[in-house]
């Protein structure tokens, strides 16, 4: 694979699996400096490995938890010391909670919908939109889902459905600047995620999460 993000800081969260393992990893391969950020580092140990074995980069690894408003401001306050900017973020976190009633949802697992689906989309905006800003184009791709309108979704859809309207205000408050906002809906893939609402679902006819991962830095996330 060619080096042609060579020079480029990425930063993805939910790098430890599915779409954002495998743009994590597309990107290391291509050159990039990734930053992989998810909830623990075991997963990202391994992809450390796998971009190296293929002449990327080491990953810089930075586990958090986004209900952590400050874990976000402080990546961003690393990231700034270290680089000055940030070339692409792509957000592939997503909580997926049960299926269930809307009357039956608890407080928990509603409140963690919206923490990691929602208000994680507006905080990474505030923490890094003056890094994506400071480098001469630069993208921010954010993963949307659109469960409305379905029986049993109820969480997961709103918080999705919010998190995309931040995305979507954010992209039209950009739209005249050199940072160019995508917000995607990715198709069917055989992810851990979408196994929790499909359990009995034949897996193999989805989507493959790498191809899937090259065709968006392939389109969306070329400079």
């Amino acid at each position: 694979m060619s080096k042609r993000f060579a020079d480029r800081v990425a930063l993805v969260f939910g790098a430890s699996r599915g779409l954002g393992r495998a743009i994590a990893q597309e990107l290391g391969e291509a050159g990039a400096q990734v930053i992989a950020s998810a909830r623990t580092v075991g997963a990202l140990n391994e992809l450390d490995d796998v971009v190296k074995d293929a002449g990327g980069p080491p990953l810089v690894q930075a586990p958090l938890d986004l209900m952590d408003a400050a874990a976000l401001d402080r990546l961003g306050a690393a990231i700034f010391e270290r680089w000055g900017r940030l070339d692409i973020l792509v957000n592939c976190a997503a909580h997926a909670p049960p299926l269930t009633p809307v009357g039956h949802a608890s407080f928990k697992d509603v409140d963690r919908a919206f923490g990691v689906n929602a208000l994680a989309v507006q905080r990474m905006v505030r923490a890094f939109d003056p890094l994506l800003s400071a480098a001469p184009s630069a993208r921010a791709l954010f993963m949307t889902d659109d469960k409305t309108s379905r029986a049993y979704w109820g969480p997961y859809a709103a918080s999705k459905a919010a998190g995309a309207a931040f995305a979507a205000a954010y992209r039209a408050e950009k739209e005249s600047g050199t940072v160019k906002v995508e917000i995607y809906a990715p198709p069917a893939m055989p992810t851990a995620l979408r196994g929790r609402f499909y359990p009995g679902e034949d897996r193999s006819k989805l989507a493959k999460p790498r191809q899937v991962a090259a065709d968006v830095v392939g389109k969306l996330l070329a400079i």
